[in-house]
């Protein structure tokens, strides 16, 4: 791309900044919340979202608290998630709700204590936001040191989650949510980073051949090159190579699923969406960003709070609209 595509490729992307910015300012009718009214026991829809002490995952708490929705704030380490929780109580807005829970989801044990809490404390959920993940990479590095732990969390933790919880998503008109962070570093044909291996390529794109053990096979193919070293940037992604694996296996398992669930009945209904936040300014990018925890939230929980009419499944967005996997 030459240096006026480049040009004209941002000024898209700054216009449709601003066009989101100004989506996000027209409120929601009364007709359209379906999660603040005759909902039991709470009266108002039960949001569980996981890594939630800071970034993005704070901002997706605090900004379904302030919509209305009682939130469970999660956090692996028990002082951050507390304080992340009072600081949102703290602000004062009327109506907020908010409690925060420990949760590591790499840790069985630790997901399945959770699952009980909930089905005893909340009688199950309505949304569950997969936010929780690790990333070592900053700038030009990559590094595959922590691979394993990167995996672990944000493909394995994400996936046991949504098998903990999913039999707690409580029985509702207006369909459970789940709504799982990813990134574009994990599409399966990016220009640049992407896998080497064309066959599989096709076979995760493919609905008739896309299946757990397919996505499970390639991370453990991945794992195991790296501890072994022998890793090549071009059977693999060169970028954050194994942030993108791991992200490029969350929306591969979004798409399975997403077919696994469309044949619920009315009532029973499940959407399962997928999105990029952007290049966020936080921790994990060493505040490297171009948008704010603010903007890079707002995605997420948009597809949280779709209408029924308007909910979609197995699709995978970026500033409000769906892009390719």
């Amino acid at each position: 791309m030459g240096k006026k595509g480049k040009e004209a490729a941002r000024e898209r992307r700054e216009q449709r900044r601003r066009e989101v910015t100004l989506l996000r300012a027209v409120p929601y009718e009364p007709d359209q919340r379906w999660w603040d009214g005759g909902l039991e026991p709470t009266g108002r829809a039960v949001a569980v979202v996981t890594g939630a002490n800071r970034g993005i995952g704070y901002e997706i708490a605090r900004q379904l608290a302030l919509h209305g929705l009682h939130v469970v704030l999660t956090s692996r380490d028990s002082a951050r998630g507390r304080d992340a929780a009072e600081k949102i109580l703290a602000a004062g807005e009327p109506g907020v709700s908010v409690e925060w829970r420990q949760l590591d989801v790499t840790d069985v044990a630790s997901v399945e204590d959770f699952a009980a809490w909930a089905a005893q404390t909340h009688g199950g959920i309505h949304v569950l936001v997969n936010n929780a993940g690790v990333n070592f990479n900053r700038g030009a590095d990559n590094s595959v040191e922590f691979a394993e732990q990167v995996i672990q969390t944000n493909y394995f933790g994400t996936k046991r989650m949504i098998e903990a919880m999913m039999p707690l998503m409580k029985p509702s008109p207006h369909g459970g949510r789940i709504v799982n962070v990813s990134s574009r570093l994990g599409r399966v044909n990016g220009r640049r980073n992407r896998i080497g291996d064309a066959s599989l390529r096709d076979r995760l794109l493919n609905d008739d051949h896309i299946s757990e053990e397919l996505i499970d096979e390639m991370v453990m193919k991945f794992l195991k090159r790296t501890k072994q070293d022998d890793w090549s940037p071009t059977e693999w992604p060169q970028m954050y190579t194994d942030y993108s694996i791991s992200k490029l296996a969350v929306n591969a398992y979004t798409r399975l699923l997403a077919m696994i669930l469309s044949d619920r009945p009315e009532g029973q209904k499940i959407y399962i969406n997928c999105f990029c936040p952007g290049w966020v300014k936080t921790a994990m990018t060493g505040w490297e960003g171009n948008i704010s925890a603010e903007e890079g939230a707002d995605t997420g929980v948009w597809l949280a709070l779709l209408p029924q009419e308007q909910a979609t499944i197995g699709k995978f967005f970026a500033e409000r609209r769906e892009i390719s996997f």
